[in-house]
Formats: C-alpha cells, sequence, structure tokens
C-alpha cells in the first residue's frame, strides 16, 4: 500500500453505458460519513449531555468535472437517473465501485478561449435496481 502523491489520472466509467464517453477533467469520488450522532441525554444525567454513534454510514454523494462532446446528450438523457454500477478508477490502477446514479449534468459557460466543461453530479445508492443492500467494493 502506497500513498497517492497525484491525482492524475482517475477516472470514472460507468460499465452498463460503457459507449459514453466523457473526457474528465477533476474526480471526487466518494466519501463516508456516519450522519451524525443520537442524542441519548436524559434528564439522569448531571453534568453531560450523552451521545452515540449510528449504525449505518452513508456513502456521499460524487461528483466529476469534464470535457465532452456535445453529441453526448442522448447517452446522458439515458444515465440520468438510472441506477448503476459506477466504478472509479484511481492512478495506481485500484478501483472503487459502487452502486448509484448520475443526477445532474450541467454545461459550463462557452466561453472563448476555453475547453467547455460540465459538471456531473453522482448520488450513491448503496442498492440494486431490486433493491438489495450493496456495499461500495475497493479492489487493489
Amino acid at each position: 500500500m502506497a500513498r497517492m502523491d497525484d491525482g492524475f489520472a482517475t477516472t470514472i466509467s460507468f460499465p452498463s453505458h460503457a459507449s459514453i464517453k466523457f473526457y474528465e477533467k477533476t474526480v471526487t469520488p466518494p466519501g463516508v460519513s456516519g450522519e451524525g450522532a443520537i442524542d441519548t441525554t436524559t434528564m439522569q444525567n448531571t453534568a453531560y449531555r450523552t451521545r452515540k454513534p449510528k449504525s449505518l454510514k452513508t456513502l456521499t454523494d460524487s461528483s466529476v468535472t469534464v470535457a465532452y462532446d456535445p453529441a453526448v446528450y442522448p447517452e446522458i438523457l439515458a444515465i440520468i437517473n438510472d441506477n448503476q454500477l459506477i466504478t472509479i478508477t484511481y492512478p495506481d490502477t485500484s478501483t472503487l465501485k459502487f452502486y448509484g446514479w448520475v443526477d445532474s449534468f450541467v454545461p459550463g459557460a462557452q466561453t472563448e478561449g476555453e475547453q467547455p466543461t460540465a459538471e456531473v453530479s453522482i448520488i450513491c445508492s448503496n442498492q440494486t435496481d431490486v433493491g438489495v443492500e450493496t456495499a461500495p467494493v475497493w479492489a487493489s
């Protein structure tokens, strides 16, 4: 196991829509959150409020800034709200696979002298299409 010193070249793919072509500029992988504490304070406490961690974890949203060809629009329409397996590949070729969907594809301003980009927002579902809870899988 080695520390990652450079994010180049992290990529994202949608295996069920392998033909879609994005040109990743930045990739923000999902994080993990415990979603805060459960307040266990009662009138029996004498000096401190007490709390416990929740049992479940949340895979946080992911995002990608991409360069794109406008011809990608029909494919974007096909993957919006399509719960699917998504793969992030890190520079060392390790992968993170998780279920989720593209929630939005928002093109940026078209500006002379700059490459057009779009922001792709991904929501992690942690479940298959038939509702089977599925944890993210990391592989080296």
